[in-house]
């Protein structure tokens, strides 16, 4: 890998702390010092370049032959140990849609994305008001809650479980496995396991006895795709959707109880929902950065010498903020939806998922503001942490405070 002039400031490492601690600032900072595109290092002192530049971005994302999706291009294996903290994150032969490119690709983000656009929009929101209005039953007669541990973290996977296939009663275990699994603590590797696990029983009772549901549609559309590349499908759309969405319902739900603009509106102030969200997909991405691209030549890009085989990183959260687009920085965006948050090009989010991910995260907010209409931040708004990760951009916790409401059961 190219690397950089003896003159110029020093990688930046992709792990400290101000990732989490002010990641705007630190973004500025990089785009002051090396452009567009900075180089950086990840765990182990490995290289990588990440594309700060809209424009650079878009290029990058834009371009699937130059910039390809198929990892066993990366010109660094030779260096990563089998224990490598991000093999997770950047993996290898892996037979999930995340790393397959050219027309089956193509085929098999069709297939998902026809499995996704059947879903009733009216059913959707229909099931994530009623597990929203389950999981506040549980809170509502505390007076005191951490909305992220206690509600956000819980509500995305029930929803998307549903819509699979899964039945109510497999839900809160699959919500246990996949937090486990993303907090990459005790209980990941079982957690891992059981996700595996119920999938491919989900498929093998669906292939018995389809039914109106995502994995059934899959199954009966997905000719010449082996089960196991249906299943990573499923698995890999099941963790995509469940931790964005999950952080864009804590981020907005933040900005809403700090922000003057948002908090004297909280209550009956359904409008000012969307334009937090909205907002928070600009300026708080709950996806800060992906990996990633691997250039198939040399190359150049934002004036840099990209070589053959370099892991390009994605710098979503900082192309957001790139001042040559956004020459008013403290100008609110409104409606504008020409973010990088769900991706761009070939390799982007669904529509159909955003959608679904859109009404998930709504319905969960406005459900808790309806049932909570008092509720308020229970710290300084300074005390508020996020999670040690340079990639997902979400709070820790968000401690609030309420009037004790009695739970409404099935009254709702």
């Amino acid at each position: 890998m190219t690397t950089p002039d003896a003159h110029e400031a020093p990688p930046v490492y992709l792990g400290g702390p101000r990732f989490q601690t002010e990641p705007a600032e630190l973004y500025r900072e990089m785009r002051r010092d090396h452009g567009a595109v900075a180089p950086v290092v990840l765990d182990g002192d490995v290289p990588a370049w990440l594309v700060l530049g809209y424009r650079e971005l878009h290029q990058v994302t834009g371009d699937p032959v130059l910039y390809s999706r198929d990892s066993d291009l990366w010109n660094q294996w030779d260096r990563i140990p089998a224990d490598w903290p991000l093999l997770p994150m950047i993996g290898r032969k892996q037979q999930s849609i995340l790393y397959t490119v050219g027309e089956r690709h193509r085929e098999r983000a069709g297939v998902i994305t026809d499995a996704l656009e059947s879903v009733d929009p009216f059913e959707l929101k229909g099931h994530a008001e009623r597990f929203a209005d389950e999981l506040i039953d549980g809170l509502c007669g505390k007076g005191a809650c951490d909305i992220v541990g206690e509600y956000a973290m819980l509500l995305p996977l029930r929803v998307l479980a549903r819509i699979y296939g899964f039945s109510d009663e497999q839900g809160p275990g699959l919500v246990t496995a996949m937090n486990d699994m993303i907090n990459g603590r005790e209980g990941a590797l079982e957690g891992q396991r059981h996700l595996g696990e119920s999938m491919y029983g989900l498929l093998a009772a669906k292939r018995a006895a389809p039914g109106p549901d995502v994995a059934s549609r899959m199954l009966a559309a997905a000719a010449g795709f082996t089960l196991d590349e249906i299943a990573q499908d499923l698995m890999v759309m099941l963790a995509a959707g469940h931790q964005p969405t999950a952080d864009w319902i804590g981020n907005s739900l933040r900005l809403m109880l700090t922000d003057d603009r948002f908090t004297a509106s909280l209550a009956g102030g359904r409008h000012s929902v969307g334009e937090a969200m909205n907002e928070v997909l600009w300026e708080d991405t709950p996806t800060q950065n992906v990996a990633g691209r691997w250039a198939t030549r040399d190359t150049h890009l934002g004036g840099r010498r990209i070589g053959r085989g370099d892991l390009v990183l994605l710098g979503l959260a900082a192309a957001n903020s790139d001042p040559q687009v956004r020459t008013d920085s403290g100008a609110l965006t409104g409606g504008n939806n020409a973010f990088f948050s769900f991706g761009h090009g070939e390799h982007r989010c669904p529509f159909p998922a955003q959608e679904i991910a859109e009404v998930i995260a709504r319905t969960g907010i406005e459900v808790l503001l309806d049932r909570l209409p008092d509720v308020d931040l229970a710290v300084p708004a300074d005390a508020l942490a996020r999670r040690p990760s340079p990639w997902l951009r979400g709070l820790t916790e968000l401690p609030v405070s309420y009037t004790p409401t009695p739970a409404l059961g099935a009254d709702r």
